[in-house]
Order: C-alpha cells, then structure tokens, then sequence
C-alpha cells in the first residue's frame, strides 16, 4: 500500500495532487474525526458494559448501595452505547458517499 501511495505521488506532479484528491472536501475531514472519535469511544462504552458479575454496575455499586442506582447506570450506558453505535454506522456511510478516492 505504502508502494502505490509512492508511485501514484511519483507520476503526478505536486500541483496536481494538491488539487486532485478527495482531502479537500472538509465534509470528508469532519466525518472521519467523528469516524476515529465514535469507535474509540464505542469501544471505551462497550467495555464497561457488565458481564458475568463484573462491569461498571459490580465496580460501582458495592454490596450494598442499592440496585436502583446501578440500574440507572447500566440504562444510561446502554442509551450512550447504542447513540455511539449509530452515529459510528451514519459515518461510516456518509464516508462512503463523500469520499471520492483519486482514479
């Protein structure tokens, strides 16, 4: 891959690569900051998810605190694991559409 970046930049001359590619569509630079931003904190949000007894509602939650506070955690967890999962699936696709490789 390193190989065709270097000889696609090789063939083409520098003011033409400036002007040719896909980068200067700022759309393109905002979508993949929140590409990069939503699957880091996708991943962060999945992982604090509980399992067999552990996960942020046993670390949190003590013995005995009370189940209806930890049950407002793992609601809340959920609600921002599916909101990062959407906005991660609508960039994926609007990447798609806005991204136009050189060719």
């Amino acid at each position: 891959m390193i190989v065709f970046a270097a000889s696609a930049l090789a063939t083409t001359t520098a003011g033409s690569t400036a002007a040719s590619t896909a980068g200067t569509n700022p759309l393109v630079y905002v979508l993949m900051v929140l590409q990069v931003v939503s699957s880091i904190g996708l991943i962060v949000f999945v992982l604090l998810h509980s399992g067999k007894g552990t996960g942020l509602s046993s670390m949190l939650g003590g013995v005995s605190s009370g189940a209806s506070g930890t049950a407002v955690i793992e609601k809340n967890l959920d609600r921002i694991t599916i909101g990062l999962a959407i906005a991660w699936a609508v960039c994926s696709l609007l990447l798609m559409i806005a991204y136009r490789p050189l060719g």
